[in-house]
């Protein structure tokens, strides 16, 4: 990493901690007192479109769309490729309101925790993958009949750049149980943003938003069928895009419990 390098992504992270800091601190004691629909826009699609910006006046990431106009007039379930942070940081800028799994520690953290609990994310206990997909399913169903995105990193875990994670069925079995079509999207964030590491390096990030996919049929021979479309297309277009090489690529073991 230059010394140029180490003073923008210095600046990029310090510039953006305090800003989550001064914003979910503002959210705690504003937001409760939104419809869930404004509070969303508050606290999570201004803020990321803060981080994005930030990511590219200090960074110097910006990003493109392909694929726009698959999106859906009704909100359903989106499976996206997980390699860095800034594709959760775009896709909760971008679908509105969208919630997404995470860790139930989180939801302790002074503040931002406290923040992104107003948020109804699907939060749940890695340490008990049965309960957490439950959970995932429950909570999912519930919030798609309220017409709010959800999003499922079928991956469970960011994986390196260059590499992809076998796909879990919960994205797809929720699709398929709520009679709803799974979204599909493939970018290559790994590659400007890794996965370890505080390098950062300029570029253009590709998200490709590909046509919804639905199940033919129910039951779990369906949610099979389903899944492996949507990770099917997932590789097929990573490899158009250069991330992966153009043969079969080896899955990398990831944690599939929770999502």
């Amino acid at each position: 990493m230059s010394i140029l390098q180490a003073i923008r992504s210095f600046l990029f992270y310090l510039l953006l901690g305090t800003s989550s800091l001064l914003w979910c601190t503002l959210s705690f004691f504003v937001a409760p007192f939104m419809s869930f629909r404004t509070r969303y826009r508050f606290i999570n699609v201004y803020w990321c479109r803060c981080a994005l910006w930030l990511s590219k006046v200090f960074l110097g990431i910006r990003y493109e769309v392909k694929g726009a106009e698959n999106v859906p007039d009704r909100p359903c379930v989106i499976q996206s490729n997980h390699q860095s942070t800034w594709e959760t940081f775009f896709l909760s800028a971008y679908f509105e309101p969208l919630s997404q799994v995470l860790k139930r520690e989180l939801l302790f953290v002074p503040f931002f925790g406290w923040a992104m609990a107003m948020l109804r994310p699907i939060a749940i206990d890695r340490d008990n993958p049965k309960v957490a997909l439950k959970q995932v399913a429950k909570k999912g169903d519930e919030l798609l009949k309220d017409k709010v995105w959800v999003l499922i990193f079928p991956e469970g875990t960011r994986v390196p750049y260059g590499t992809i994670g076998k796909f879990s069925r919960s994205g797809s079995a929720l699709a398929v149980n709520a009679d709803l079509p799974v979204l599909p999207i493939a970018h290559n964030a790994g590659k400007f943003w890794p996965k370890g590491g505080w390098l950062r390096t300029p570029g253009v990030i590709t998200v490709v938003i590909g046509k919804p996919m639905y199940a033919e049929g129910s039951g779990p021979r369906a949610i099979a069928e389903l899944n492996d479309r949507v990770q099917a297309w997932n590789e097929q277009t990573q490899r158009e895009m250069g991330s992966l090489p153009p043969g079969p690529v080896a899955e990398v073991p990831t944690e599939q419990a929770a999502v």
